[in-house]
C-alpha cells in the first residue's frame, strides 16, 4: 500500500509543538476539573480522561497532580510577568509600577479563582509541595521575586542600596498576602482588594523613599532583620 500523498506545501508539525500542544492541554483540563471537583477528588486517570489522552501521556507530562499544581503555578507567573511588562515599560515611578504589577497579577489570576481557593488548605501545610515556600515551588517563586526585583529596578525612586536588594523578597511575600485577601474577599469583583492596592501602593512608595533617612535607619534594619527571617 502506497504512502498518503502530503498536500503541496505542508510542512509536519514539529514534535515538540505537539508536545507543548498536549502538555497545554493536560494542565488546561487539571485546573478546570480541580475548580470544578476540588483537588483532593480529581484523580491524574480522571484528567486524562477528560482530556482525551491516554493516562501514560499525562504521566509522562506530569508525574503526578503536585506537578500539574507546580505548571499552573510556573504559567501563572509567567502569564504576570508577561502581562505587568507594559506598564513597567511605560512608568518610571515606583508607586505605578508597583500598583500595575499588583493589579496585573490578580488579572491573570481571576478566571482562576475558584480553583486557587481549593488549594489553600494543601498549600497552608508547612511540608506540602504545593507551600509557596517549598523547595518544588523554587523556580515559580523565583519568577515572581524576579518580577518585583524589575519593579525597583526601573524605578526612578530613590532606594537605600541594603534595602533595595532585601525589598523584592518582602513585596512578593506582601502579594502573597494579598492574594490570600483576595481569595477570602466577597465584595463585588473583589472590589476591596483593588482598593486596598491603590491605598496601600502610595503608602509603600514613601516607606520605601524614607529608607534613607538616616534616623530611621533602626528600624529599617529591624524590618531587613525581619525579610532574613522568613525568606525561603
Amino acid at each position: 500500500m502506497s504512502e498518503p500523498t502530503a498536500r503541496p506545501g505542508a510542512a509536519a508539525e514539529p514534535a515538540g509543538a505537539h508536545d507543548e500542544q498536549t502538555r497545554r492541554l493536560i494542565l488546561d483540563t487539571a485546573v478546570r476539573l480541580f475548580g470544578d471537583r476540588g483537588y483532593t477528588e480529581t484523580t491524574m486517570r480522571a484528567v486524562a480522561q477528560e482530556a482525551g489522552v491516554a493516562v501514560g501521556d499525562a504521566y509522562y507530562h506530569f508525574g503526578s497532580k503536585e506537578e500539574l499544581i507546580q505548571g499552573f503555578y510556573l504559567g501563572t507567573q509567567l502569564e504576570h510577568r508577561t502581562v505587568a511588562r507594559p506598564v513597567l515599560a511605560r512608568e518610571s515611578d515606583l508607586g505605578p509600577r508597583l500598583g500595575g504589577v499588583l493589579h496585573a497579577g490578580l488579572d491573570v489570576l481571576a478566571p482562576h479563582r475558584a480553583f486557587a481557593g481549593t488549594l489553600l488548605g494543601a498549600a497552608a501545610v508547612p511540608t506540602s509541595p504545593l507551600s509557596p515556600f517549598s523547595a518544588e515551588s523554587a523556580e515559580p517563586r523565583h519568577v515572581g521575586i524576579g518580577l518585583f526585583r524589575e519593579v525597583l529596578e526601573g524605578s526612578s525612586t530613590r532606594i537605600d542600596p541594603e534595602v533595595r536588594s532585601e525589598l523584592p523578597d518582602l513585596l512578593w511575600l506582601a502579594y502573597l498576602a494579598l492574594i490570600f485577601y483576595w481569595l477570602h474577599d466577597r465584595s463585588p469583583d473583589q472590589a476591596r482588594t483593588r482598593a486596598l492596592i491603590d491605598i496601600a501602593v502610595p503608602l509603600i512608595e514613601r516607606g520605601i523613599g524614607l529608607s534613607r533617612v538616616r534616623v530611621l535607619r533602626p528600624i529599617t534594619r529591624h524590618v531587613l532583620d525581619v525579610i532574613q527571617t522568613v525568606r525561603p
